[in-house]
């Protein structure tokens, strides 16, 4: 019984989305090659333990955003991976559902020169590079920055995270 509420949920979700369907037949550069870790269960328990209630367009985008491990995205680049998933959704619920995510914990936001945000499924403690021109971040491997001297916060405050991103260019 458990097996059909299990597929009739399932059912919902595009084909090539569902549970062992593997990647989408166009995929954009940040979706191809092999997907890892995160099936469909793992997923909707990852959303309950994070208090979201895993809706269609939730597994949907989350599948697109976790099943291929630590990434960074920005809304249009998730939505343009939905889009070619043949997710139907919208760009305002894309923008919703990674602020929901990162509300509940599961995607850090990183804002780029305060026009451009992207989104983080690595939450461990880390910095970036962010290639200008590409507009693309990436993390900066292991522990390379040593951030010291930082201010005193007012009282009553603490601080709560301090995020570098080290801006990299092409040579010319």
């Amino acid at each position: 019984m458990s097996e059909q509420v299990h597929s009739r949920r399932d059912s919902d979700l595009p084909v090539r989305l569902q549970e062992g369907a593997g990647a989408p037949a166009q995929t954009s550069a940040a979706v191809q090659g092999e997907r890892r870790g995160c099936p469909f269960h793992e997923l909707r328990e990852k959303l309950r333990r994070a208090g979201l209630r895993p809706t269609r367009q939730r597994l949907s985008l989350g599948w697109l955003l976790f099943a291929k491990g630590d990434r960074h995205v920005s809304a249009e680049m998730l939505y343009e991976e939905a889009t070619r998933a043949r997710v139907p959704v919208s760009l305002a619920t894309v923008y919703n559902t990674l602020h929901q995510f990162t509300q509940a914990g599961l995607l850090r936001e990183l804002a780029v020169d305060g026009s451009k945000t992207y989104f983080d499924t690595n939450l461990s403690d880390h910095h970036h590079f962010f290639v200008e021109g590409e507009d693309r971040m990436m993390d900066i491997p292991g522990p390379s920055i040593t951030v010291g001297d930082l201010p005193t916060p007012p009282e009553g405050m603490e601080i709560a995270r301090v995020d570098v991103v080290v801006r990299l260019r092409r040579k010319e």
